[in-house]
């Protein structure tokens, strides 16, 4: 029988002891399961390396996007897959991938999905702590939507409760005290085109955004890989433009104030001052110099 390690975030907001217990029955069917329950984000990668190092067939992420990129770190380049099961506010990866939304019936079908290689954004950045390196699922952002992430995790209990609104109303915020006509700070260089911004978002897929279901469109669809979206600034009529294009589908090629990379090979970002970088929703600290690249196959995913 395949052994899986199951990797459990008990404070996402849609965990509960009796659907642990389910997800854990459902597993047990077609698995040999050992649970593990992190309390930090570094344990949890701990967790995911130490599994595929022991020749574990999947390592599955029980809560939100933020455990499920945390493993995600630890099992890229191995053959150990990655497993979701969507128990956090968002579960937007999940939600690209068509995972079932009940925790239960996410496990039950893992036992049907066979693993197959996934596209992920690979950045290396220069920070005040040294150089770091991670991957994104499915979406990154150096500068506004980073600090939108940073300042709605200062208030877990409304984003728990509030969800996507918590979000929105957070990014409204930001963008009215402190982005708004704010000089940009970051250099931006991409297939041998330059542009200054305050933003720069990378997707892998067609992601939902601040808005709920909402899928944010930085450039035509479908894509494969990375495409990127540089925003020259926030003001009234930028941010009017992309929520206008959000709700009816459509991507930023053309927006005011918005350079979109549509085939990104490689971006190098400089910011003076130091920019927050997120990945996944995961704010993964402040930098000076990133390089942005893909990492096609990088990762297995148990998925329909």
């Amino acid at each position: 029988m395949r052994h899986v390690v199951l990797v459990a975030n008990p404070s996402a907001s849609g965990f509960t002891g009796g659907r642990f217990r389910a997800v854990m029955a459902a597993l047990s069917e077609r698995f040999s399961v050992t649970a593990a329950w992190p309390t930090s984000p570094s344990e949890a990668r701990r967790e995911a390396v130490g599994a595929a190092q022991s020749g574990a067939y999947a390592v599955i992420a029980m809560g939100g996007d933020g455990v499920a990129h945390h493993v995600a770190n630890g099992l890229v380049h191995t053959s150990t897959a990655l497993g979701l099961v969507p128990a956090g506010t968002t579960n937007v990866f999940a939600k690209i991938l068509d995972i079932p939304a009940k925790p239960a019936a996410a496990a039950k079908a893992i036992g049907e999905y066979e693993p197959k290689p996934v596209t992920l954004a690979h950045v290396v950045a220069e920070t005040v702590k040294g150089v770091s390196s991670a991957y994104a699922l499915f979406a990154l952002g150096v500068g506004f939507d980073a600090d939108v992430v940073e300042a709605a995790e200062r208030r877990p209990e409304s984003k728990q409760s509030f969800g996507a609104a918590h979000f929105a109303s957070t990014a409204v915020g930001m963008l009215v005290r402190r982005y708004r006509n704010m000089p940009a700070n970051l250099r931006v260089e991409c297939v041998g085109t330059r542009t200054d911004a305050v933003a720069v978002m990378v997707q892998i897929h067609q992601v939902y955004t601040y808005f709920g279901r909402i899928p944010l469109r930085l450039g035509p669809a479908p894509r494969r890989g990375l495409v990127a979206c540089a925003i020259e600034s926030v003001g009234a009529a930028t941010g009017a433009s992309i929520v206008a294009r959000a709700v009816v589908s459509r991507s930023l090629s053309n927006a005011p104030g918005c350079t979109v990379f549509p085939e990104l090979d490689k971006m190098l970002i400089d910011a003076d001052p130091p920019s927050p970088l997120q990945a996944d929703g995961e704010l993964l600290g402040y930098g000076t110099a990133f390089e942005i690249t893909p990492a096609s196959g990088a990762l297995l995913v148990l998925s329909p």
